[in-house]
């Protein structure tokens, strides 16, 4: 498991008054987190996609309960989710990271699973609510707010919102991850030898040899599993040629 340090501090040290104070804001309709438990603080550095982020620190935050399209995979509205996150949490913002007792802390690429609080705003829910993402409840499970982000998702999906209008063939199921559609021709083309590694299951990248670097394909930000021969996932976090 990676260990994470730098800038993320707990809460604990703060008092309850200027805890509710950061996180509150003007906005009382997002759901309020629970005074100060397993809540942390953090500096926006960069934004990925529409659901991972990474602070100062060097922590990568990927936001629980929800899914949004991937990013270089060519499915609907995947831009469009990122852009929006952007929006709601921008690089240099500080933020509030909430983590949930009913789910595990960290995921299987060391990324820490964490609701985004900013200016009173929950920030998967208002993700959700914009029809940006969908919500995802891994393994079945339900976390605190499941039922804002169920709630948020079928007005979203009723009003047309986001994803809803832009992408017709998503499905509101939130046991399965987001799937929209492509929003163009299909990424994974065969190259001329036919044949596609299976390390990279997204895309299609002949297999080594010989030995591929990011400037040879036309592929960024894919999914990448097992052994990586060509070597795109150079921080180990399953994602392959990120910039």
């Amino acid at each position: 498991m990676r260990r994470f340090g730098g800038s993320v501090r707990p809460l604990a040290l703060l008092s309850s008054g200027l805890l509710l104070a950061f996180l509150s804001g003007a906005d009382r309709a997002s759901p309020t987190p629970t005074a100060t438990r397993q809540i942390s603080l953090g500096t926006v550095a960069s934004v990925y996609d529409g659901d991972t982020l990474t602070l100062a620190s060097g922590s990568r935050i990927r936001l629980l309960q929800i899914d949004t399209p991937e990013l270089g995979s060519g499915e609907c509205y995947s831009r469009q989710a990122r852009n929006e996150l952007l929006e709601l949490a921008p690089p240099g913002s500080r933020v509030g990271l909430e983590a949930d007792p009913r789910l595990d802390s960290v995921d299987r690429y060391g990324r820490l699973l964490r609701y985004i609080w900013r200016k009173g705003v929950n920030v998967n829910v208002e993700l959700v609510r914009r029809g940006a993402a969908t919500p995802y409840f891994y393994r079945g499970e339900r976390g605190k707010y499941a039922e804002a982000l169920m709630s948020a998702a079928k007005a979203a999906q009723a009003q047309k919102r986001g994803l809803w209008r832009a992408c017709p063939k998503t499905r509101l199921d939130p046991y399965a991850p987001a799937t929209t559609g492509a929003s163009g021709p299909p990424t994974k083309t065969p190259p001329a030898s036919g044949k596609c590694d299976p390390s990279y299951p997204d895309v299609c990248i002949p297999p080594y040899p010989p030995d591929l670097d990011c400037k040879d394909i036309p592929y960024k930000g894919f999914r990448v599993v097992g052994r990586d021969p060509h070597g795109f996932d150079g921080d180990g976090d399953g994602v392959g040629c990120e910039s």
